[in-house]
């Protein structure tokens, strides 16, 4: 990405100048949730905290109860919901069920803003967005980094992409979630950035996970073993930023672990997970990769090069089905 990523936090100078020089501040707009789960609850009341009028609407009508305890409107329909607020927050499962929720009453969304936080695919959202601005409706699409109790708090991150104006228009709400980052105006950039952070988190985790297994066979406690874990990891992260530069400049070369030398350590790894009785699901794949890339000439590379690897097409016959 050409632009530089930003947290968008709005300082004091900028939130004193917000309504001009010499005049008050305006007051928090309102702001319609759709979608009351955990986080759609979280999102709410950080609203609330923050003095925004909110309305909300749910399938189920009795989850709406807590948030107007708390100070909240509940809609008596989507369509009602919709016309409240010119700001629509949708926090549900997934896309088509954010499409079905709001598609009945679609052209109700033009000249308001649309924010998506539900879960989905970069497609999925610049569909989204396409289908938002043909109602007259601005699009911006959005993934929470952050656990419901974490909302409201600095360290829970919000990815937006999309209609840039839009992001500018209501970021005093969405800097109410916590810290808030615009990524661009391509809306598929927010889940994008999502589930590639989730993959690494997952990454992190499945290895993690393999290794409980592995020491717990001996009956090693898991509290105790992670005592040692957490160190660790943080000793190899601080190698990231150098994998990262050898990614972006194509120069893999390595004078620290090259992926013939994993592939001896892999062998090691199989075998003693095979011993321990623990299952190979999570780091036979990994093997397989370090594998192809020896194979494919590239042994004096360093790890970083398994990156590349994987944005390479998988052999025609890898997906092709095998005679029976």
């Amino acid at each position: 990405m050409e632009q530089e990523l930003q947290h968008r936090r709005p300082t004091q100078s900028q939130e004193a100048d917000a309504g001009g020089s010499g005049r008050s501040e305006a007051p928090p707009a309102p702001v319609t949730v759709v979608g009351l789960g955990k986080m759609g609850k979280a999102l709410t009341s950080a609203l609330l905290k923050q003095g925004h009028p909110v309305t909300v609407w749910n399938r189920s009508a009795g989850r709406a109860d807590e948030m107007v305890r708390q100070g909240a409107t509940a809609a008596t329909g989507i369509d009602a919901a919709i016309s409240a607020s010119p700001l629509i927050i949708v926090c549900v499962t997934d896309y088509a069920g954010a499409h079905g929720i709001l598609a009945p009453f679609g052209p109700l969304l033009a000249g308001r803003t649309l924010v998506n936080l539900s879960n989905g695919t970069p497609e999925q959202a610049r569909r989204m967005a396409e289908w938002a601005a043909a109602l007259g409706a601005d699009y911006v699409d959005g993934g929470i980094m952050a656990i419901p109790p974490m909302i409201s708090r600095p360290e829970a991150l919000i990815l937006y992409s999309g209609s840039e104006r839009a992001f500018e228009r209501h970021r005093r709400a969405f800097d109410a979630f916590g810290t808030s980052m615009y990524l661009g105006g391509d809306p598929g950039l927010a889940p994008l950035f999502d589930l590639a952070l989730l993959s690494a988190m997952y990454g992190m985790f499945g290895g993690y996970f393999h290794a409980l297994a592995m020491v717990g066979a001996d009956n090693v406690p898991a509290v105790d073993f992670t005592r040692l874990v957490i160190p660790w990891l943080h000793a190899m992260i601080a190698g990231f930023p150098r994998m990262a530069e050898s990614v972006d400049s194509g120069d893999h070369a390595t004078d620290i672990s090259s992926l013939d030398i994993n592939d001896v350590g892999f062998d090691n790894l199989i075998e003693a997970s095979r011993g321990q009785g623990v299952r190979l699901d999570l780091v036979a794949p990994l093997q397989a990769l370090v594998r192809r890339g020896v194979a494919e000439g590239y042994s004096s590379d360093g790890l970083s090069r398994l990156a590349v690897l994987l944005r390479q097409p998988a052999e025609p016959e890898a997906d092709a089905e095998k005679p029976a």
